[in-house]
This record gives structure tokens, sequence and C-alpha cells, in this order.
């Protein structure tokens, strides 16, 4: 995806790029492809129809994860079209080396916080603090260990065996270093079944629950399941329902860009495996 990503090109393709090369090599996306330009931190994927564009001199992330029966693996890589940007991708990429390097079995997720922001402040930079790596579990991208990219108070420890998802996210000096949700939402997940009243919602859920079971998806991904005229009253009503939720896009407060790095561990007596 490095050398196919180019200014001007149709974010959708990106995504669909991404999310075919996943399905010809044997696997299946574990969630979708998300396209997140500049200030746009996470979760942006193209919906039905998409016309937006990679604007020139923009910091793309590419952020892509594959699952085999289940079991997820969860990469993200920024391009940087602009040369004024390139350190926030070298310094995202060295602390995600640096925290390779330095994670063990029941090491604190605090120091490793610790050492990722540390990384990334020397650098004269600064991290996200509300966006953290996570641990991976069978459908599920987000397993329910949170690995911060700063230092923090709460703390679990890193499990033997445990697959985690590290992903530091930079921005500059003098931004907030938060992200806050914005109005954009394309990326959804099945939450529980409900009573719908509408047969093309119960048709939709149904294959929802069978085929993406508890995993993020696009509503890309639905096309021509149920017909046409009757698909968005019935997405709707399974949103109102609550069947579904949905993931808005995540912006950096303060509007200024965003890169980000991430990879996907095993972790074992010495360190870990890295898996993506």
């Amino acid at each position: 995806m490095k050398h196919f990503v180019c200014e001007g090109m149709p974010i959708i393709d990106v995504c669909e790029k991404a999310e075919s090369l996943i399905r010809e090599k044997g696997g299946k996306p574990a969630f979708p492809c998300n396209v997140s330009i500049n200030e746009v931190a996470a979760h942006y994927t193209s919906p039905p129809g998409d016309k937006n564009t990679i604007p020139e001199r923009s910091l793309v992330k590419v952020d892509i994860g594959a699952h085999v029966d289940g079991y997820v693996a969860d990469t993200a890589v920024t391009i940087c079209f602009n040369p004024e940007h390139s350190n926030l991708v070298e310094t995202a990429e060295r602390a995600l080396k640096t925290a390779i390097d330095n994670i063990l079995p029941d090491m604190s997720t605090a120091k490793l916080g610790a050492v990722i922001e540390k990384t990334i402040k020397s650098c004269g930079l600064k991290p996200i603090s509300n966006l953290t790596g996570h641990s991976v579990g069978r459908y599920l991208v987000h397993a329910g260990t949170s690995l911060p990219n700063v230092s923090h108070i709460f703390s679990s420890k890193i499990k033997l065996g445990g697959v985690y998802a590290i992903e530091p996210f930079v921005t500059l000096p003098d931004a907030a270093g938060k992200v806050e949700d914005g109005e954009q939402v394309s990326i959804f997940r099945f939450v529980k079944s409900r009573s719908l009243k509408n047969p093309q919602a119960k048709q939709l859920l149904r294959h929802i629950e069978e085929n993406l079971k508890t995993l993020p998806f696009a509503e890309r991904w639905l096309q021509g399941i149920v017909p046409q005229e009757s698909y968005r009253k019935a997405f709707s009503e399974l949103l109102t329902s609550k069947a579904l939720i949905g993931y808005p896009v995540f912006v950096e407060a303060s509007k200024k860009p965003v890169a980000q790095a991430e990879h996907t561990v095993l972790i074992v007596e010495d360190g870990c495996v890295v898996l993506t």
C-alpha cells in the first residue's frame, strides 16, 4: 500500500485495494481499511460511492487488519506527501521500534507508555494521549487491554503469550495532543440481536451477525444484501435499535496533523515476535 497510494487518488480505491489484497492472500479484512488524512487520526473509511480523493501534500495513515478464522493482526503505516511533516512519520516509526525492543512479559502497560512518550518527546514532538494500542482476540480487534502512548496512572500487565497491537500516534509540539469525535461515521459493528419489524432489516442483521460477527465493517460491504431501494431504511433501523454501533472519526482537537505506525506482536519470554 505504501507504493500504491498517490496524491489525487480516490480514497475508495485505496480501501478496496487493501481489502482485496487481504482476500487474495487467503485472509479476510478484520476491519475496513482506514485512510485517515492530516488531522484525522483514525476511523475514516470510504462510504459507498465516496468521491473524496487523497489531497496534495497530505499525511495519509493507512491502517489495515486481517484475520484468518477470527485471529486478528493489525498494522498501519503513514505515507507522507509533505516533506515538512516527514519528522512526524520518522518519530512514529522510531517510537514503535523502541516499544517493540522494550516490551516484555509482566511489564506494566504504564511503563511501556512512558517508553513511547519519552521517545516521541525526545524528537521534539507530542504523543496523542487518548489513543492507545490494544490487545487483540478472536473476532475482537480491541480485546480489553489498552497500551497507552503516554505514562499512565492506571496499568495492567503485558501477558506472556498475549497478542497486542502497538500503535504510537504523533503530532506537533504545539498541538492539543488529543483527539475528539468528528461528525463522520463510516465504520460500524454488531452489538446484539434485536427484535426488528422491517424484514429487510432482519435480513441485513442476520448477514452481519453470521458473516462479520463482532468485527467492525463498512457499509460498502453490505451492498447487494437487500434491494437497494430498501437498504437505507433497513440500515437506519439497525442503528436506531442499537443492534449496531458506529465509530466516529477521531480528529486531533487542535486540527494539527497526525502520524501513526503500528505492528501486532506476540509476547514471548524474552520480548516479542512481530506478526505484521
